[in-house]
């Protein structure tokens, strides 16, 4: 099968692998780009790749809290210019405040009516695509509640209030006092944000993607030439590794890169006098999983120009 270069550089753009080593990967997969991801990491040639993927769609994130309920949205546009517009602006934080009764049905909430406005959601964003001259679309969104406690929200590289790249929600249950778990649920969600966990324990992390790591192991540990016995524990030794790095209550606070974020809530949870669990989370980040199409903006003018 034919490698195509930009087959090759779509490989090195995801691992960061050398060309000729992205060509080979590709020739020995016979195309396959997912299996030549693994092919490089068992060779040590590519780090791991967490499922949020490359970020490459523009637009906005925003999160709108109400006491014990949070939600998350999320609306791509074309460019980041009109990130930067107040009308899309405006959009995303109305958006993200009736998200809060859609309850994570991305459907319900397009059909919800439009504050201040004649028509839906989806009617209102149709009005700003013409308006602004650039396809826009509602993505996703996601909410959280406990019945006792709060969800706390925190935006990353904010645009605007509650606008952001990253928007994070933590879910705390607990009779402790607003102010120890607001404080508390900024610091767990600015660690959320920074460190991007892949769940919130190890026996939530996807079953698939343990699978494949424990393959990606096996083959490490058969090429190092230990006896079996041996290879069998480097095998398990780095599905815990994995687990403890990538499942949220057993990352490392990164406000300290030592203590587990689960001994976190433990301490504040003695400090505030009764227990605080935390019971959930959500990160989005823009465009997270979206690949952008990469255009040649010199070929671009010159066909605009008849060249």
């Amino acid at each position: 099968m034919a490698i195509t270069a930009a087959q090759v550089k779509e490989l090195r753009d995801r691992t960061n692998a050398g060309m000729m080593d992205c060509k080979k990967a590709l020739g020995e997969t016979d195309g396959d780009m997912e299996a030549a991801v693994d092919w490089l990491r068992t060779k040590g040639l590519a780090a791991a790749a967490k499922k949020s993927g490359r970020t490459a769609a523009e637009g906005l994130v925003g999160v709108a809290v109400d006491g014990t309920k949070g939600a998350v949205v999320e609306v791509n546009s074309e460019t980041d210019f009109v990130a930067k517009n107040d009308t899309f602006q405006a959009f995303v934080k109305d958006v993200a405040g009736l998200a809060l009764e859609a309850e994570g049905d991305i459907e319900k909430l397009s059909g919800m009516s439009y504050p201040g406005a004649d028509g839906t959601v989806a009617d209102r964003l149709t009005d700003n695509i013409a308006t602004i001259g650039e396809n826009q679309s509602l993505r996703r969104t996601s909410v959280l509640s406990v019945e006792k406690g709060a969800v706390v929200s925190y935006v990353h590289n904010a645009a605007a209030p509650n606008l952001g790249k990253i928007g994070v929600l933590v879910a705390l249950e607990s009779e402790a006092g607003e102010e120890a778990l607001m404080t508390l649920g900024k610091q767990i969600a600015m660690h959320i944000a920074a460190a991007n966990p892949l769940a919130l324990t190890a026996d939530d992390l996807d079953p698939e993607m343990i699978a494949r790591e424990r393959e990606i192991a096996k083959v490490k540990a058969m090429e190092s030439g230990k006896p079996e016995n041996i290879a069998e524990k480097m095998v398990e030794g780095s599905i815990k590794k994995f687990a403890k790095e990538n499942a949220l209550l057993s990352q490392l606070f990164v406000m300290d890169n030592k203590t587990p974020v689960a001994d976190v809530v433990a301490a504040a949870g003695k400090e505030a006098g009764t227990a605080i669990t935390l019971k959930g989370y959500e990160r989005f980040q823009l465009g997270e999983g979206i690949e952008k199409e990469e255009s040649d903006f010199a070929a671009e003018v010159a066909a605009a120009a008849g060249a």
